[in-house]
């Protein structure tokens, strides 16, 4: 019989010993891989934003908002669209989720501001004051939150289809948007835990059933 010492001795030095090492090294690499990910989204709503304050929008009129709106939202769904299948073939899914989530909740926040400013720009009077790039955005960020403070209000038809449009845009990015993230994580993780077993067979393996090792 063994000794119980020394039974316990062992499953120790089985647990400390390379194999453990192992199953700890994969850890930096997904801290490091976890900062990149929160850096890159930083990074795109800061970009984004310094983009929206930067680009000449004084000069266009209601039809120039009309067309950035319009193009906007068209670039909202394939960047959105391109993100999804990026997290389902990402080594790391939920943190390109994050990425995803900042580049389209910030592009459409960012789109629908400009189309605010560039409205009251046209057609002075489309809003209870007169708004510059912050106002927009700080309006635009009150109407997506549905905190709603009423110290800027749309007044003319054409700002209140605006604001409407936003809201239903947001309830969308919310709820739909969002499970569709999700879904493309769960894939992403579902296609990890396959493996390399996944993928089809070559060569005169293809298509010959596994055979069972031993008697």
């Amino acid at each position: 019989m063994s000794d119980p010492s020394t039974a316990r001795t062992d499953r120790a030095q089985s647990k400390s010993g390379p194999d453990a090492h192992r199953r700890r090294l994969p850890l930096r690499p997904r801290r490091w891989a976890a900062v990149v990910a929160v850096a890159r989204a930083v990074l795109i709503a800061v970009g984004l934003v310094i983009a929206y304050y930067l680009l000449p929008l004084d000069e266009r009129g209601t039809a120039g908002a009309s067309v950035l709106l319009g193009c906007g939202l068209v670039a909202v769904l394939l960047v959105f669209g391109w993100e999804v299948r990026a997290i389902a073939r990402s080594t790391h899914p939920r943190l390109k989720a994050v990425e995803a989530l900042a580049a389209t909740l910030v592009l459409f926040l960012v789109l629908f501001a400009g189309a605010y400013y560039l409205l009251d720009r046209s057609a002075p009077g489309s809003f209870s004051e007169p708004m510059t790039r912050t106002d927009a955005l700080y309006f635009t960020l009150t109407t997506f939150s549905t905190v709603g403070y009423g110290d800027i209000t749309a007044r003319s038809q054409t700002g209140r289809v605006l604001t409407m449009l936003q809201m239903a845009g947001g309830l969308l990015l919310v709820g739909v948007a969002a499970r569709v993230l999700a879904s493309a994580v769960q894939a992403g993780l579902r296609r990890q835990r396959r493996g390399p077993s996944a993928q089809p067979r070559s060569g005169t393996d293809a298509g010959r059933p596994d055979r069972e090792a031993g008697p």
